[in-house]
This record gives structure tokens, sequence and C-alpha cells, in this order.
């Protein structure tokens, strides 16, 4: 029996790299005309009849509930062609048989060294001398205190894949390295050079906070007004994590305040976001497009990836990144 493939983020003319893994097994692989990161719903009356008989759906940010699932009979599997899942219902479908995976690896080095990009952005006062250089203004010693790296402390919350590799770099930038994660061995900590601390003495210690945390019901607004008060004057924050995790509004007050130096955002609450929103217009936030896991590598990888998993689970196999376990899976793939 053939079984349909639901690519949610791709334009038909654009599946050459699912096609590579998909095309050898017998499936019929559809493209919905959306994108990675997209703001069409698949429930949008042009979207709903191509998804709603897909045994594997591959989706962006897309919203997966599980009253969507219980109109999907024939589904198997949700695969998060991306790192985070918070928009699918992987409880509800762990319920119903329903494998959710995502792709946790492939933007490791991008979004790390994206990370370490606003974090020396910010220190070296990057965008306010290529503003006063515009200006006519050319000063040699610019805006200050420019401080010497390896004088930094870099915390990092979140020691996962992306959260060592950042923590490797910024020690490789000679910075003295400290994390908070009550959720990793000792043993972790010690690979990458980080010093364990709590999360208040990160706060009050580090000099660039760098986030590297999933979202989730604990994380969801962690960095609030409280958070940042803790902070030095002199410190910046850096968020490649998911937009939620910090309360914007109370950022943008904090910067405002002088309660810190400035930040570097890549991920916001809602995207696109507001051309009024007053985060873009703070000359001391820098705010990137969600592309810190942009690379043409990346890019193909997650796609292959994903398609990987889809394979996987469809001829009979458990995933390799699997985000749940259903008990009793709907084509009966070993946990």
């Amino acid at each position: 029996m053939t079984k349909k493939i639901v690519l949610a983020y791709a334009n038909p003319d654009e599946i050459g790299p699912e096609l590579e893994i998909l095309g050898s097994g017998d499936f019929n692989v559809v493209a919905t005309k959306g994108g990675l990161v997209t703001g069409s719903q698949l429930t949008d009356p042009d979207i709903w009849p191509l998804v709603q008989d897909a045994s594997a759906l591959l989706t962006g940010l897309h919203i997966v509930s599980a009253e969507m699932m219980d109109q999907m009979p024939n589904l198997e599997l949700v695969t998060r062609v991306g790192t985070g899942y918070d928009a699918i219902d992987f409880a509800a479908a762990e319920e119903r048989g329903i494998w959710v995976t995502n792709v946790p690896d492939y933007s490791i080095d991008e979004v790390s060294a994206h990370a370490i990009a606003l974090s020396l952005a910010l220190v070296r006062h990057l965008f306010e001398h290529r503003q006063t250089g515009q200006e006519g203004t050319w000063r040699y010693m610019g805006h200050t205190p420019i401080k010497r790296l390896a004088n930094l402390t870099y915390g990092v919350v979140g020691l996962g894949r992306i959260g060592k590799a950042s923590a490797r770099k910024a020690a490789g930038l000679g910075m003295s390295v400290i994390a908070y994660d009550p959720y990793i061995p000792p043993g972790d900590f010690e690979a990458v050079g980080a010093a364990p601390v709590d999360f208040d003495t990160l706060m009050s210690t580090a000099d660039i906070v760098s986030l590297h945390v999933p979202l989730n019901p604990e994380t969801r607004g962690m960095i609030d007004a409280r958070a940042l008060s803790l902070m030095k004057p002199t410190a910046f924050l850096v968020n490649t994590a998911r937009g939620p995790v910090v309360d914007v509004p109370a950022l943008v007050a904090a910067v405002r305040a002088e309660q810190l130096a400035g930040a570097g955002i890549d991920v916001l609450p809602v995207e696109p976001c507001p051309i009024d929103d007053p985060v873009l217009h703070e000359p001391r936030i820098i705010v990137t497009p969600h592309l810190a896991a942009s690379s043409v590598e990346a890019v193909h990888d997650v796609r292959v990836r994903g398609a990987e998993e889809a394979f996987r689970v469809l001829t009979g196999n458990a995933p390799k990144y699997p985000v749940n376990a259903p008990a009793g899976p709907r084509n009966g793939a070993k946990a």
C-alpha cells in the first residue's frame, strides 16, 4: 500500500533532497507550498485536503493539535523538520500511537556560531560604530566601554548540544565559561570547561548570558523582569533558543533602564515581528530574523534527516530522534 508523506514546508519543485531518500520507497510525496518558518496553518482550506490523509507529516513551525490528529486516520508520524517541537501536541500523539520526532543536531555549529557572533557584535559595539561611521563620525576610541574578551565571563543557560558548542567556542576565544543546567551530569560541564553554577549566580555573574534551552512550561518566560534585574549593567543577553523564553517587553524596559547593556535576539514570541514593536527600534538590541540555524549545509541536512525519519517509521522501524514513545505505534514500529 502506497503511503502518503506530506512536506508542509516545501514547494513541489524544491523537494530534491527528500526524494533522494524517499524515492526508493512506496511513497507518495506531496509538498504543500509552505515554508520552514511560515505563517500558514495546516488547517487552511487550500492545505488541509493535502494533509488529512497523510501517513507522515513533516512540518516547519506549524501547529499540530490533538483535534487535527483525530481527523488524520492514517497518521503514523509527525516530524518537526528542525529542533523545537512545542507546536506539536506530542503527548496527544503518543496516546494515539503516533510518533513525534525532530532533528536536534542539524545546526549545532550554525546556532552556536550565531550566538557568538551576536555576543561579539554587542561587546565590540559593531552596529553603533557602523552607524557613526555612516554619519561621518570617525572615532578611534568609539563607543565605550569595550572590554577585552579574555576578561569576560560567558554564561550558558542550557548545556545541551548547542549550549556545549557555544561554550567551547566562547572558551576558544579566551572567555571564562559558566553554565546552568540542572538536568545534565557534572561530567558534561567538565567536558566543555564550564563551571556549574545556579541560575541566579549565572545571571548576576556573566558578562554575556547566552540562552540555549528548549521551550517548555519550565522555560517559558524564564528570563523575566526578576531575572533581568540580576544582570550587571554592563552585561548582554543573547537568545538563539526560542522566543517565548524571554519576556521581550521586560527586556526592552530593562535595557532602557540600563539594568543591562544590550541584547542580541534571533527569536521572538511572535514572528514575523510587527514592524512597530519596540524591540526592533531599541538601538542597543540587535534583532535577527530567526536565521541562526541557517546555512546551505544545515538546510540540506535538516531536510534529509527529516526524510530519513519518515522512511524509518513508515517501513516499520523505530525513529532515530523520538520525542515521545507510543506504546502501540500505529504501524507496529518497535519503540
